[in-house]
């Protein structure tokens, strides 16, 4: 009980005169606390609060602490003298304590305040750091969402666009199949057209190489005509009066007698091989640039699509 009692007694003097002389918060354990963390709003209330006055001194009765000495020593006298108090080893353990805790207090407790301070002035300029970086994110982020206000104006009217547009792309898709269709037809007439008028004029050539080499044949033979050729034509180069060509006469006779041919003739295969021609033709161009039609046998266009 007596160490019980000596040992509190130590400890209470110890703190109170090292409180008394303004020691650092770290030299005593139980009352360090830190974070870098803001202060709760408990916290700060507690602060703010007054703090009770303290008479100090020795035990809190404003005496000075070197009073405890003469009590002490007072104390000591009958405490050894009746042995209430037994000087051992344990005495001699808490007095090399006693020692060396005053000595590390007064020789090291700067520098250990000082690493310590160090260490939290660290924390908490990293801990700024990261709070202004994390600020100036939140700032920029601000000046985006600001700069972002009339988005949903923006994509209203890009939807707006875009469906006009839609719409406008709907309306020209219902054209264009019939404009297609209407250069389609134009140009299957055209290519008819144009394959018309080569056959025709395949077939004058053809007339007039067969007409001249008849009419030729026949002025050979004979002497007759021959003989009417020139006298016309000595009778044009003279200025006088003129009979019958004899040979624009035998070219009429010629074209005469082939319509008559023609007419009578009940051959068509001719024609039928033209227009087959003719027919797979244009099959091949509809087919090749995708038409929306084709033509059958008999010339009859039909939809492929």
């Amino acid at each position: 009980m007596l160490r019980c009692a000596t040992s509190s007694v130590a400890k209470r003097a110890l703190l109170r005169s090292s409180s008394a002389r303004g020691a650092p918060s770290c030299a005593i354990p139980g009352s360090m606390s830190f974070h870098a963390s803001a202060k709760r709003e408990e916290e700060a209330k507690a602060e703010a609060l007054p703090e009770e006055a303290s008479k100090g001194g020795l035990f809190g009765t404003g005496l000075s602490e070197w009073f405890a000495l003469p009590i002490g020593v007072a104390a000591a006298v009958p405490l050894i003298k009746f042995d209430w108090y037994v000087i051992n080893e344990e005495t001699q353990l808490l007095a090399v304590f006693l020692a060396f805790c005053v000595t590390f207090y007064t020789q090291g407790g700067d520098a250990v305040y000082k690493a310590l301070d160090e260490k939290a002035v660290n924390l908490l300029k990293d801990h700024n750091e990261a709070e202004d970086k994390v600020i100036e994110a939140l700032e920029q982020k601000l000046v985006f969402l600001k700069a972002n206000q009339n988005m949903v104006n923006d994509f209203e009217a890009i939807n707006a666009l875009r469906a006009a547009t839609y719409e406008k792309l709907n309306a020209a898709g219902a054209i264009k199949p019939k404009h297609d269709f209407k250069s389609q037809v134009e140009r299957m007439l055209n290519m008819i057209a144009q394959e018309e008028t080569n056959v025709t004029e395949k077939t004058k050539m053809a007339l007039m190489s067969e007409a001249t080499a008849s009419v030729k044949a026949s002025f050979s033979s004979d002497k007759a005509l021959k003989k009417a050729a020139l006298d016309s034509a000595i009778a044009q180069l003279k200025g006088g009066k003129a009979g019958a060509d004899p040979v624009q006469a035998a070219f009429v006779q010629f074209f005469k007698d082939k319509a008559a041919a023609a007419a009578a003739s009940k051959d068509d295969s001719e024609e039928k091989a033209q227009r087959a021609a003719m027919i797979a033709k244009m099959n091949a161009v509809a087919k090749s640039e995708g038409f929306f039609f084709q033509f059958d046998a008999q010339g009859q266009p039909k939809m492929a699509v």
